[in-house]
């Protein structure tokens, strides 16, 4: 994957509220997705009016010279492993995904940190090309940022870099609707960014031993969220490693287990006991 984003000449994100970003009307941001060397998919999300943001899908030609915009997505644009293809998302999936308020899901303090975690699952090496947090403050992009984070960038603060690099991944990819502004807030603790940076090691506990409402198949007793005893009967793995429609996690956008996420749960899982770090 490749990204852009634009913000119109002498505008600037308003960052007062550190939960949530403001972006001017005419910001765009830009997903490419390149496979085997051909680009597949171009999607492209603006803000067209102060309260509306417009997400649209475009599908490359097979020479790569023009793309097509799609309402209703394209089922198997690419293949990723062998009987298992890319889909590009047709509009509904778009607003599924970013919710009501429309705006960019990845985009945040907490991603754009300079403080990289260097355990971060599927993280990559800071790179001078790179937009950080830093790079809008120097550019003055920002307005209205708290100046304690103009000293020191956000960062999860756990006890250990293990708990740090699975929170992270987790705000990452379940935050956006796992959180406590959305409707599905009670069923899980809240993975948003702004509520991990110094309650993590809590947040880890909280969700040692949680029943949840998803049930797993074949168990006749409740499923926890996170089980010590069990890793593997965890449903945060069971989850993750579900590709059926009615269980997996994330529910859309994934068509592939993440093993190394995965095997890297599994793994802090196993080193947890009674909610309680070794």
């Amino acid at each position: 994957k490749r990204r852009w984003v634009y913000l119109p000449e002498g505008t600037t994100v308003d960052a007062s509220d550190f939960r949530r970003w403001e972006f001017p009307v005419g910001t765009r941001f830009w997903k490419e997705f390149s496979f085997t060397g051909r680009r597949v998919e171009t999607r492209v999300l603006w803000k067209a009016s102060s309260n509306r943001w417009v997400a649209g899908s475009y599908v490359w030609n097979a020479d790569g010279t023009d793309a097509v915009l799609t309402d209703d997505g394209v089922m198997g644009a690419a293949q990723i492993a062998p009987g298992r293809q890319h889909n590009v998302p047709s509009r509904s999936d778009c607003a599924a995904c970013h919710g009501a308020a429309g705006g960019p899901l990845g985009f945040n303090p907490l991603q754009l940190s300079n403080d990289r975690d260097p355990n971060a699952i599927h993280g990559e090496p800071l790179t001078r090309d790179m937009i950080t947090l830093q790079t809008l403050i120097d550019d003055q992009r920002l307005s209205g940022l708290d100046a304690a984070w103009r000293k020191a960038p956000p960062r999860i603060n756990t006890r250990d870099p293990q708990t740090r690099a699975v929170l992270g991944y987790l705000s990452g990819n379940c935050g956006a609707c796992h959180n406590s502004d959305g409707q599905i807030s009670a069923q899980v603790p809240s993975f948003h960014y702004a509520d991990l940076l110094d309650g993590a090691d809590a947040l880890a506990e909280q969700m040692t031993g949680q029943q949840t409402r998803w049930q797993a198949p074949g168990r006749a007793e409740g499923t926890l969220l996170i089980d010590t005893a069990s890793p593997d009967q965890s449903a945060l793995l069971l989850r993750m490693r579900s590709r059926r429609p009615s269980s997996q996690m994330p529910p859309l956008g994934t068509v592939v287990q993440d093993q190394q996420a995965i095997d890297a749960i599994r793994a802090w899982i196993s080193s947890l006991t009674g909610g309680a770090r070794h």
